[in-house]
């Protein structure tokens, strides 16, 4: 799996291409067809936890992040991202998203996260509950719970947040005029690039702070030739 991205203003990805033509009331069967999605992720969510953990204290002797657990969680935040694009973190599309952890280039939506050459040993101890807590705020609010943070797969059903009740919106302009408001899209996406920031920084995998910045639209904004040019700014050469 691919987890290097372009140089942007964070390491981590997020993008959705809005369907030209969506249906007015797929959406209301959505929760149903994707439950065999949410059912496989529920799993892959604990083995991502459990991951996380090992992960953490190999961080913590050496540094590094081991490539092949850092590969699985990204596929599995990747394939997380898909769906709730699909569903109700963005009804984004009515193509179904493919049961795979890889990119997939024909898929309106990915997620992809910088590879860190080197971690923090010290911050690793700290950076996922102390100084994610702001974080943490803003994402309950935003996603309506904590657990989207943590990586609950249900949060696309469930979710009570800012982006709940946007996507409501969409529905409902999706129901009575089969489109869906450009604007709102670009903040969802805003709002769930966001989420997911904080997702990655929170499972370890950069030591660079979500900023406190919404990027809206399909894509993420490019780095400035400065912030692209700085290895610190992509989760590389962070002190041991």
């Amino acid at each position: 799996m691919d987890s290097q991205v372009a140089a942007t203003s964070y390491p981590t990805s997020l993008t959705g291409s809005l369907d030209s033509e969506l249906s007015r009331w797929l959406w209301l069967l959505k929760w149903l067809l994707a439950f065999p999605h949410v059912v496989i992720l529920a799993v892959l969510w604990i083995g991502v936890g459990a991951l996380t953990l090992v992960a953490g204290m190999v961080i913590l002797l050496t540094g590094r992040y081991p490539r092949r657990i850092f590969e699985f969680n990204v596929g599995v935040m990747r394939w997380t991202w898909r769906v709730a694009f699909y569903a109700y973190a963005a009804l984004g599309t009515d193509h179904y998203p493919p049961f795979s952890l890889r990119s997939d280039p024909t898929y309106p939506a990915d997620f992809q996260v910088t590879y860190p050459e080197h971690l923090s040993r010290g911050l690793v101890v700290i950076k996922w509950w102390l100084l994610a807590i702001p974080q943490y705020l803003v994402v309950t609010v935003l996603a309506g719970g904590f657990g989207v943070v943590l990586g609950g797969p249900g949060h696309f059903l469930t979710g009570s947040g800012l982006i709940a009740l946007l996507v409501v919106f969409a529905a409902v302009a999706l129901l009575f005029t089969g489109t869906y408001p450009r604007p709102l899209f670009d903040l969802t996406l805003g709002l769930d690039r966001w989420c997911y920031r904080v997702l990655a920084y929170a499972a370890l995998m950069t030591d660079q702070y979500p900023p406190f910045r919404l990027d809206c639209g399909a894509a993420e904004s490019p780095a400035t030739e400065d912030a692209a040019d700085d290895p610190a700014r992509h989760g590389r050469g962070a002190p041991h």
